[in-house]
């Protein structure tokens, strides 16, 4: 098997190219991979550019995923591409159900989590107490001036207390639940939205926080609205003129997700008339950049040493789980779907349709065989689904191919 990785230098300066591909070395050590490239340019790979660097890998680490490379003349030259893991929390929107036929699975490393759930709060309190203002204005004082010294504990803008306030958090994902617990232990009042919220985000998430079902009442009800949410058809423009004609006066929105959530002639109004106090994001775009109570910034809500290195771990930690026990976790087309440590099994694993009667198919082929099934499970994401199946003894010769013969089946792996 080959992995090509293509890690994009980060802005950090400081960080060498060397210490980017050492970042890596894990991958040498999976069992069965066969070549490890790590590619390692000035700046992201155009399309053509793409093609020379993926070329015959099996996987593929640091594609950005869009319209631009998830089709079909794309991944045509492309053919034993069977795993792609994007180095990041976003993509742009793609043909998800192409992907599923070709059986290419597409993971969403979610690596900067802690980091971005700091610089947004970083922002916040920067946005309450005026940090950069006031350092500005006292390195601008002339202290040869006695009389100047009477500064130094005046205040040019009113600093504002989060205690006691209300923020509403749209989005219960791994950045959400973190940004909405931190507010509770500031003594926040905490609204938090997510009609899909996972169940791992579940566990994490602090029980004192009003979970809605409705986010018209964070719009209506909340001092500070706080945005982590992916960019979807439905989400697409979701802080419009009417999300914005429903909130408090004076309120304070934070986006740290992707700039297309909101509508930016909406907020452009709404900071002109006052009604949004500021408008806090790391998306700039010339529409905002200008505006009085914005405050934008370069999207470094990641660019941490730390939350690189995380990256590279964590998506040779899920490439492995997925090469040696066939699970999918974090996956972008495919269902997540986790059986565990394989131990001593011999397991089956099948990508299909999401139709009746493919689980009964599958066993009764395995049957034919004398295969006895000591474990299952099934997960479907739309019409797409994934089944993991571990069996007592080893896979006879032929077994995979007849699986094949299935009308709906995609792809079929075995582990042993």
């Amino acid at each position: 098997m080959k992995i090509v990785v293509i890690q994009e230098e980060i802005i950090q300066t400081d960080i060498t190219p060397k210490e980017l591909t050492e970042r890596w070395k894990g991958l040498e050590q999976l069992p069965g991979i066969d070549e490890v490239v790590i590619e390692v340019p000035a700046h992201y790979p155009n399309i053509e550019q793409l093609h020379t660097c993926i070329g015959d890998a099996d996987a593929v680490f640091g594609l950005w995923i869009g319209p631009d490379n998830m089709n079909e003349a794309f991944l045509s030259q492309h053919p034993n591409l069977k795993y792609v893991a994007t180095l990041g929390h976003g993509w742009e929107k793609f043909d998800t159900e192409m992907t599923r036929k070709h059986g290419i699975s597409i993971s969403n490393t979610i690596y900067g989590s802690q980091t971005i759930a700091e610089y947004a709060f970083a922002l916040l309190m920067d946005v309450c107490h005026h940090i950069g203002t006031h350092d500005t204005r006292i390195k601008t004082i002339d202290w040869s001036v006695p009389e100047n010294h009477n500064e130094f504990c005046k205040s040019v803008t009113r600093q504002i207390e989060l205690y006691d306030k209300t923020i509403g958090v749209i989005g219960l994902g791994a950045i959400g639940v973190l940004v909405a617990n931190a507010a509770t232990h500031l003594g926040m009042d905490v609204y938090g939205y997510d009609p899909y919220v996972s169940v791992d985000s579940a566990w994490r998430l602090s029980r004192s926080i009003h979970h809605t079902t409705n986010v018209d009442e964070i719009y209506e009800n909340c001092d500070y609205i706080t945005v982590h949410v992916p960019a979807l058809d439905s989400t697409k423009g979701m802080i419009g003129k009417d999300a914005l004609g429903l909130m408090k006066e004076g309120v304070i929105v934070l986006n740290f997700a992707r700039d297309v959530l909101v509508d930016s002639e909406a907020m452009v109004d709404a900071l002109v008339a006052g009604k949004v106090k500021h408008y806090v994001t790391d998306f700039p775009t010339p529409e905002i950049a200008g505006v009085k109570g914005a405050i934008v910034i370069p999207h470094l809500g990641a660019s941490t040493e730390e939350s690189e290195d995380n990256c590279a771990k964590m998506a040779v930690k899920e490439v492995m789980d997925y090469l040696e026990n066939g699970n999918i976790k974090h996956s972008v087309n495919y269902p997540d779907c986790d059986m565990g440590l394989r131990g001593d099994k011999t397991r089956i694993l099948v990508l299909h349709h999401n139709v009746p009667n493919m689980i009964g198919q599958i066993s009764a082929f395995l049957a034919k065989d004398n295969m006895n099934i000591a474990d299952l499970t099934n997960k479907s994401k739309g019409k797409y689904a994934y089944t993991m199946i571990d069996v007592d003894s080893e896979v006879p010769d032929g077994v995979v191919e007849e699986l094949k013969q299935i009308g709906e089946v995609l792809r079929v792996r075995v582990i042993c």
